[in-house]
């Protein structure tokens, strides 16, 4: 190595970082010492800070760059986290907000710099304090202690810690929260604090929440982890003409959650948003200020990971990640959800997976991010609409949803996830993908209850009558699939529209120049029909013998799936096995015949795909 170059390194790993006012630094732990394996991300609200002449790699101590490549380490021990140790580990991801993240070893007490290089340039650099022995974060008023503010860099940080968090494909899934927030691979933020709190060890951290908990025990872990505050309304449900109405707001600075130990803080904490938080909670009005959430507008750039979607009747799910349209394939977006029986899955935005409608149904769904909290212990506060509307570096609350037409919705989200006209076979394919990926997702979910079946012989789970179906608690919640069905019902409906669709709005789609959209809708009705016959999943039947489906079985049960929901009935029937078929013949257990009349009277609900309002 020339010694000029030598010269310069030294000095880029020496020079005082100055402020950048585009790039927010974090690193992980909260108290580095000497042997840690330390995580880095930096993240930049604009893409000036990723200049598209050449690579862009947040570079660890002891790296040096050239030509904008990273080279040898010249501190023999100095480790870093990658393959080979002329490319350190760096990621970026398109954004808003762009990111990138490296790992390395700590070397002896002192300070470190970690530099964002662009070209052989310097971006933006962070120093980090080796101390030489770990250091404790100081207790706060509360359950903990409020140490950053909620800003842009703020909220950058954690889309960015999201979309690392589930950088996973679509369909997968895991028994619990903690099970992912477990995983030092994909949580930055493990072990931050020093305190065990993310081992598989008893007194680690417990993180089980349902469809309605999971953003908020999302935002309320980086929250705790980064040292921001977060709370939450506690709100009733709501009624016909009147949306849900908030009144006491509960926060992790309240004198209630405090304990000399933080980690049993935080679980009270968590346990305390588990029981405050109800399907209803996130259906607050968008015009009010006293609400956890606020409407934004359906852009690409302001629904980052992290947004919540507060469906119309009581599911959640929180953005995770955009992939974004190429010239052969269609763009995903991508969220992560979770089910009373404490599944986490990642989902694809489409009909199938979200709901929307603004028809008889109580309060404002849709697209909505957590209300900043500002302010220092002891005098926390949220913003209201008009500071969001006009300060702090937000701007981006909107109406635009309230009151919105079905249709209107999915295709303002259709311009965002595709802003170019799709191919509409690649399109019609991806349809499929997802309805299947869905029918594997319900496999788990009937599996877990016929799990429950065989614990708990001869037990027959009360059925709630009415709505009260599709909210409950207990067994029944845990168990029975009428959401969800109601769901895949939509979904069905939607492959098969989706020619007609082609035939409506052809400027949506790249029609070929010697096509028809009738004949395109033609073609695409043949490919659904061989695709169909390939995708297929498989099942346990009650006698033990393995049952495989096609779609295409399954779109020919769409009647039986109505009433196909019920935990008490036997396997075959959760999966619509016709009367008098071989595959039926196994069945071994069946639903009270006053539950199976009561399915039948709610039958119409399924039918006409809709859900009565509360």
């Amino acid at each position: 190595m020339h010694l000029i170059h030598m010269l310069a390194m030294l000095f880029a790993w020496t020079a005082p970082c100055e402020p950048a006012a585009e790039v927010a630094f974090f690193h992980s732990p909260y108290s580095v010492v000497a042997g840690d394996t330390v995580r880095v991300l930096a993240v930049a609200e604009t893409e000036t800070a990723s200049p598209s002449s050449g690579p862009t790699a947040l570079v660890p101590p002891g790296v040096g760059t050239r030509d904008g490549r990273a080279l040898q380490p010249m501190v023999p021990s100095m480790e870093v986290d990658s393959a080979s140790p002329s490319e350190p580990a760096a990621r970026c991801a398109g954004g808003p907000p762009y990111w990138w993240t490296v790992s390395f070893v700590a070397p002896a007490s002192g300070t470190v710099k970690v530099r964002l290089v662009a070209d052989g340039k310097e971006l933006a650099c962070t120093e980090i304090q080796v101390d030489k022995k770990r250091k404790k974060r100081r207790a706060g008023i509360g359950a903990w202690r409020v140490e950053r503010q909620w800003d842009r860099a703020t909220e950058n940080l954690y889309s960015a810690w999201l979309e690392h968090l589930f950088s996973v494909d679509e369909g997968t899934s895991w028994r619990s929260l903690h099970e992912v927030t477990r995983n030092p691979e994909r949580n930055l933020l493990h072990d931050h604090l020093g305190l065990g709190e993310d081992d598989s060890t008893p007194g680690s951290l417990m993180l089980g929440p349902d469809c309605a908990d999971n953003p908020y025990f999302l935002r309320a872990y980086f929250a705790w982890k980064v040292g921001a505050a977060f709370g939450f309304h506690r709100c009733d449900r709501g009624a016909r003409g009147r949306a849900p109405g908030c009144t006491e707001w509960v926060s992790n600075d309240l004198a209630g959650f405090h304990g000399k130990d933080e980690l049993r803080a935080a679980q009270r904490f968590f346990n305390a948003v588990a029981s405050g938080v109800h399907s209803a909670t996130a259906r607050t009005d968008l015009a009010s200020n006293a609400t956890d959430l606020y409407g934004l507008p359906l852009t690409r750039d302001e629904l980052r990971p992290g947004t919540v979607f507060a469906d119309p009747f009581g599911h959640t799910l929180t953005l995770v990640r955009w992939i974004a349209q190429t010239e052969t394939e269609p763009g995903v977006l991508l969220a992560v959800d979770a089910q009373p029986d404490g599944t986490v899955a990642v989902k694809r935005f489409w009909r199938g997976n979200f709901m929307f409608t603004t028809k008889d149904v109580i309060g404002s769904p849709g697209f909505k991010a957590f209300r900043p909290i500002r302010g220092n212990e002891g005098a926390l506060k949220l913003l209201t609409n008009r500071q969001i509307r006009k300060k702090n570096g937000y701007e981006n609350l909107s109406l635009q949803q309230k009151g919105m037409e079905t249709t209107a919705f999915f295709d303002a989200m259709e311009v965002a996830v595709n802003p170019a006209p799709l191919d509409p076979e690649v399109a019609y394919k991806q349809i499929h993908e997802a309805l299947h990926a869905q029918l594997l997702a319900r496999v788990e979910s009937v599996r877990l209850g016929e799990d429950y079946a065989a614990t708990h012989a001869g037990a027959v789970i009360p059925m709630p009558p009415g709505i009260r179906i599709f909210l409950t608690s207990g067994p029944w919640e845990d168990f029975s699939t009428p959401s969800r069905d109601l769901r895949l019902l939509v979904a069905m409906d939607v492959l098969r529209d989706f020619p007609e669709r082609v035939v409506r709005t052809p400027t949506a789609f790249r029609i070929p120049e010697n096509e028809r959209p009738a004949e395109v809708a033609v073609r695409l009705r043949t490919k659904s029909a061989e695709w169909a016959a390939t995708y297929k999943l498989e099942y346990v039947r009650s006698d033990g013998a393995t049952q495989v489906l096609t779609l295409a079985d399954v779109l020919a049960r769409e009647k039986g799936f109505e009433v196909a929901y019920n935990p008490n009935d036997c396997i075959e029937v959760r999966w619509a096995a016709p009367e008098g078929s071989d595959e039926r013949r196994s069945c071994e257990r069946r639903a009270p015949k006053d539950q199976t009349k009561a399915m039948e009277k709610c039958r119409a609900w399924f039918a006409e795909r809709r859900r009565p309002a509360w």
